[in-house]
């Protein structure tokens, strides 16, 4: 089987509600998106839910045997390692996702099989992105998330340190139908200088138990990380906004980070379990980040230090079908061949017609105070003021 094509479809997501942090407190609906399809010269194509400008780096495919995975990847990240792979490493993650679906499909089983996992099963934690959401809607999302046995939560802050603790309560309270002492994490996306994180956290500590906050200060900062580390009790959690093993191995290597937040935009598949092994010889658990159709899940499934993976729970898979589905607090991966993803394209050329009449506002710009001062939101920004 050799590659001999592809395709890319662009659309833009209408999410049923916003979703929203301490950088842009009103939200945003609206997500751009993207599809890639790797085709073969046997009729079988692989998926990936990301897309880009592929033709610089098809000729590393074109004629290549899609199980030759991690090859071709070291071939790409080679190929971009003067711009780096902030420039080139979402076109990178899309290529490396499809070639992995292809791979568990040409194998006949689903992709947490061809990575090894005993099972398609993962635990999972709430993550409302809930900045904009009032005190009633925030109860509603962490309550329906507990009736599904899911026992710990996330929530955006740092903003206002009265209506924080405030609103840490209520996610407490709804999480605590699944668990009488359920996980409390909370997120800053780094807002915060590391002194305020500290001196914010000692205050939130005095009235919850908090597993772990992250991105307390600036994703680089690995100094004013591990200040933070070692002036409050909650773990930090930092990685998201990396792209590659290169930026995490300072953070590691220097003690700043506790948990390390991984996801597919870390170069596709290969590059974040390349970080997650990293991590487990450095004994840290890492914690897969939100994606559409929960289909990171797969990998997360292999890995033996996996802690549990972030599920927000927010309409955004319009034309994706999957049998993925939220069960006694886990993620429960399907049996179909690679990711267990197909497109409506009917549904998709429906999106594409009809796109909506404004432009998303994603990703959020940096707040004004950042790092420098905390700036309240303004009147009529949040509806819990």
């Amino acid at each position: 089987m050799r590659i001999t094509g592809y395709r890319v479809e662009s659309y833009v997501m209408q999410m049923d509600r916003r979703i929203a942090d301490a950088n842009h407190p009103p939200g945003e609906d609206l997500m751009p998106a993207s599809l890639l399809w790797l085709e073969t010269d046997e009729g079988l194509s692989g998926l990936a839910l990301g897309g880009g400008d592929i033709a610089p780096f098809f000729p590393f495919l074109e004629g290549q045997d899609p199980r030759e995975v991690i090859g071709i990847w070291r071939r790409m990240v080679d190929y971009i390692h003067k711009v780096g792979v902030v420039a080139g490493g979402g076109v990178i993650s899309a290529i490396d996702t499809a070639l992995w679906d292809l791979k568990a499909k040409i194998a006949g089983e689903p992709l947490w099989q061809t990575f090894g996992a005993l099972e398609g099963r993962v635990k999972a934690y709430a993550s409302g992105i809930d900045y904009c959401l009032g005190d009633d809607e925030l109860f509603a999302f962490y309550r329906g998330m507990a009736e599904r046995g899911v026992d710990g939560g996330k929530l955006k802050l740092g903003l206002d340190l009265n209506a924080d603790l405030r609103r840490i309560g209520i996610m407490r309270e709804a999480l605590s139908l699944a668990s009488p002492r359920p996980h409390l994490m909370i997120d800053v996306n780094e807002y915060w200088s590391p002194k305020q994180a500290v001196r914010y956290l000692q205050e939130i500590e005095k009235h919850y138990d908090i597993t772990w906050v992250e991105e307390p200060a600036r994703r680089w900062d690995y100094r004013g990380l591990r200040q933070v580390s070692e002036q409050v009790r909650a773990a930090v959690a930092t990685c998201e906004n990396l792209r590659h093993i290169s930026e995490i191995y300072p953070l590691v290597q220097n003690q700043a980070v506790d948990i390390l937040n991984i996801s597919a935009g870390q170069t596709g598949f290969t590059g974040c379990r390349q970080i997650a092994h990293l991590a487990h010889a450095y004994e840290l658990p890492v914690s897969m980040m939100n994606c559409q159709a929960q289909y990171m899940a797969h990998l997360a499934a292999a890995l033996p230090n996996h802690l549990s993976m972030e599920v927000v729970d927010v309409a955004r898979e319009h034309c994706l079908r999957f049998s993925h589905h939220l069960e006694d607090g886990c993620i429960v991966l399907g049996k179909e061949p690679g990711l267990g993803i197909a497109v409506d394209e009917e549904r998709l050329r429906a999106l594409q017609a009809d796109p909506p009449a404004r432009k998303a506002n994603f990703p959020f710009p940096r707040r004004e105070g950042a790092g420098l001062y905390v700036k309240a939101p303004e009147p009529g920004e949040v509806p819990w003021q």
